[in-house]
């Protein structure tokens, strides 16, 4: 690996994904890093082949999540980013990864509270000799090349010398932040200081930080020669256009975009990570009427929508798998007889009268049917609900909240027995809307009477304040939960800004 003359894609956390690393590559960029991921998270996963998507995943066995995923297209120009305060653990990383990536990079950068309370990231700029520990131990025993990225100092003497001690570790480049620990993107960067180190050592230095002034591959060239540096690191130019590498000049946002979202579908990107990156590249086009539809998905369906690749997306993902399939998940099976969910409940596709819960609810007090009784699984952090109704059991899919496990499990309920009502989004957001079918079951009766609406109470009573809601607060309200715990809250869907 050549750090020589190269266009970088940084690291960041929750963007550096497969489909971000890609694109980037697409576009132009020479070398694109991971995200940070952490020692003891790397060393407990486990390295899996996936036939479907053709990548190599590594999967944490506690809760069948991917650490990392990538595939042969960036193998050559991957750099996996550790953090770490320990050389033997940061060995064992290298070793086991070696074979899927380019090179391994040690992030003593980050400011960031998690990573210094650890002992990682920018808390080893005060501790050379762990550095020094780190660095040589891999270098000697990796057989991959050993970067690392560092901010600036508190004083150029002090940056000069942490430098020279790095380089004399035998790493095959340095990274160098032009801003120091306490300093944010809203400060200028030291190009200066970044020029003085690049001229102090011999091996490649990578200029980062200069994101505010470049819009185009011109720019980062431009800063990079600003910097004396041998090549160029990109980060928040990068995430709000990955374009920015592009020879022949940036594209326009919906493209990439567009282009982004494909990506995200074709390796199963994660819903939360998908957002997250789209709404950094958006910025304060999130005001706007698209925007605030954006800002309100939450499926990764409903986001491709809005730019026009709802079906494709559909098409291409099918309904959600259990994680009962996961090849390492610990969780229990599902006994003989129970309907298995097949469809995640989301709560912003129902108004409260139509909630799954109350729908059955409702539905269970017109038939003369006891009050649905709800179990509840806890397995890897996770809860699965299962119904009982009429002597017949419907289960959930696995969900971070004891709320939406229950809703879920409600929601197979009122789909297998054809009970009206649904989400309130249009179809296109989520494939099913108004009454169901859902995942092929059969749509309710066209001459079931009114009270099977969410129109009606539990009594058949129009709505109001005996109504429709107040059998939506009695539906959803709050049962025995696991250990006697309080529930708790739902989850959030608008991912925070960098």
């Amino acid at each position: 690996m050549d750090y020589s003359n190269k266009m970088i894609l940084a690291p960041m956390v929750r963007v550096s994904t497969l489909p971000v690393r890609l694109l980037a590559l697409q576009y132009g960029a020479d070398i694109v890093f991971t995200e940070e991921l952490v020692d003891w998270k790397l060393l407990s996963s486990v390295r899996q082949w996936n036939d479907k998507l053709g990548t190599v995943d590594y999967v944490d066995p506690a809760d069948g999540t991917v650490t990392l995923r990538t595939c042969v297209e960036e193998k050559d120009h991957v750099i996996l980013q550790m953090g770490t305060c320990d050389p033997d653990r940061a060995l064992k990383v290298a070793q086991k990864y070696e074979q899927d990536i380019a090179g391994i990079d040690i992030n003593m950068g980050c400011p960031k509270e998690f990573s210094i309370k650890g002992g990682m990231g920018a808390a080893l700029l005060q501790q050379p000799e762990k550095v020094k520990s780190i660095l040589t131990t891999l270098v000697k025993g990796a057989n991959i090349p050993v970067t690392c990225k560092i901010r600036l100092l508190s004083s150029d003497e002090r940056t000069l010398q942490f430098c020279r001690m790095v380089e004399s570790c035998g790493v095959a480049a340095l990274s160098v932040h032009g801003r120091t620990r306490h300093e944010r993107p809203r400060h200028p960067v030291h190009e200066d200081a970044i020029r003085r180190v690049a001229e102090a050592l011999r091996i490649p230095v990578v200029a980062n930080g200069g994101s505010r002034r470049v819009q185009c591959r011109a720019d980062a060239e431009q800063f990079r020669q600003r910097c004396g540096a041998s090549s160029v690191m990109l980060a928040r130019a990068a995430m709000w256009n990955l374009s920015v590498f592009r020879p022949d000049g940036p594209l326009p946002l919906d493209e990439v975009i567009t282009r982004l979202l494909q990506l995200c579908v074709r390796y199963d990107h994660p819903f939360t990570q998908a957002k997250y990156t789209v709404q950094q590249m958006l910025r304060e086009l999130q005001e706007t009427p698209r925007g605030k539809r954006f800002l309100a998905a939450q499926t990764l369906e409903e986001i491709c929508d809005i730019w026009g690749l709802g079906g494709a997306c559909r098409a291409a993902l099918g309904p959600p798998a259990s994680p009962d399939s996961r090849p390492l998940s610990k969780r229990p099976r599902l006994e003989d007889g129970v309907t298995p969910g097949h469809r995640p409940f989301v709560r912003g596709h129902y108004k409260p009268e139509g909630l799954p819960k109350t729908l059955l609810h409702a539905w269970c007090s017109r038939h003369g049917e006891p009050v649905p009784a709800y179990r509840l699984d806890f397995s890897d952090k996770l809860f699965r609900a299962v119904v009982t109704v009429r002597g017949q059991r419907y289960a959930s899919l696995w969900e971070k909240n004891k709320k939406f496990a229950e809703q879920g499990a409600a929601l197979t309920c009122v789909a297998s027995l054809g009970i009206g009502g649904g989400p309130a989004t249009p179809a296109s957001a989520a494939g099913c809307a108004g009454t169901f079918p859902v995942d092929g079951l059969p749509a309710p009766p066209s001459d079931r009477r009114p009270e099977d609406d969410a129109t009606a109470d539990a009594t058949g009573a129009p709505p109001g304040p005996g109504g429709a809601r107040a059998a939506a607060a009695a539906a959803n309200g709050e049962h025995a939960h696991v250990n006697g715990a309080a529930p708790q809250e739902e989850r959030t869907t608008a991912p925070t800004g960098v």
